[in-house]
C-alpha cells in the first residue's frame, strides 16, 4: 500500500500544529514547528482567506495525517461512521482510535502511530494471543494487545516496555504493567481525542 514517505516535521508546518508523528521528538527544541516559532522576522504575513471548502478539506487532511491515513481507507471509515447510530463526526474518530495501531501508540508501546504502525506489520504485536500483522484491524472491547514473543527480543521493544506508565493511558483503555499488555475496557468517547479537531467540517466534506 502506499504511504506516505517525505519528511514528517513538513506535514506539522502545513497544518500550522503539532501533529506528534515523530513522538518523544515533538516535544524537544529540535521540533520543526518549536524552531520555527523561536526564528525572529515578521509575523504580519498576508495569508491567503480559505474557502469554507477549503477549511473542510484542511479539517479532513489535518486529521488523515495524524492517524496516517490514506485518502480510500479514511473515506471508508466516513461510509462506515454514517452507517451506524450516533453521531457521525464522534463515530468516525471512534473507528479511527480503534486501530490496532493508534492503541498500541496509545498504550505507550510505540513512540509514535507510525513506530506502532511498523510493530504491528513486523510481527511484533498480538491481539488476545494471536499475532497480528494488519495496522487497521479494529480493536473492540476486551481484547487485549501485547508483546509477542519475537518483538520482546528487540532492543527498541524492550526499552519501550520497561519505560510503561500508565498514568498516559486514556481512560478507555488499560494497562497491566506486569504483563506488559493492555485492554480496551469501553469504547472511546470524543472526549478522549486530545487534538483540536472539527470532525463536523469532515462530515460535510464527504456529504456534497
Amino acid at each position: 500500500m502506499a504511504r506516505y514517505r517525505d519528511a514528517s516535521c513538513r506535514l506539522c508546518r502545513r497544518e500550522k500544529m503539532k501533529l506528534f508523528l515523530k513522538g518523544e521528538r515533538c516535544l524537544t527544541a529540535k521540533c520543526a514547528i518549536t524552531k520555527k516559532r523561536e526564528v525572529p522576522g515578521p509575523v504580519n504575513r498576508k495569508m491567503k482567506q480559505l474557502s469554507e471548502y477549503g477549511i473542510q478539506m484542511r479539517e479532513k487532511q489535518k486529521v488523515k495525517r495524524i492517524y496516517g491515513v490514506l485518502e480510500k481507507q479514511f473515506r471508508n471509515y466516513y461510509h462506515e461512521a454514517i452507517r451506524v447510530p450516533g453521531v457521525s463526526g464522534e463515530n468516525l474518530l471512534r473507528l479511527l482510535e480503534l486501530r490496532l495501531d493508534n492503541v498500541v501508540y496509545r498504550l505507550g508501546l510505540a513512540k509514535s502511530r507510525a513506530q506502532a504502525r511498523q510493530f504491528v506489520t513486523h510481527g511484533f504485536i498480538s491481539v488476545n494471543g494471536k499475532q497480528m500483522t494488519i495496522p487497521s484491524y479494529g480493536v473492540k472491547v476486551g481484547d487485549k494487545v501485547s508483546i509477542t514473543e519475537r518483538g520482546k527480543n528487540i532492543t527498541e521493544v524492550k526499552s519501550l516496555v520497561e519505560g510503561l506508565k500508565s498514568e498516559y493511558v486514556p481512560e478507555w483503555l488499560s494497562l497491566d504493567l506486569s504483563a506488559k499488555s493492555g485492554e480496551v475496557v469501553t469504547l472511546p468517547i470524543r472526549s478522549h481525542v486530545e487534538y483540536p479537531i472539527n470532525e463536523q467540517l469532515i462530515i460535510e466534506y464527504y456529504s456534497k
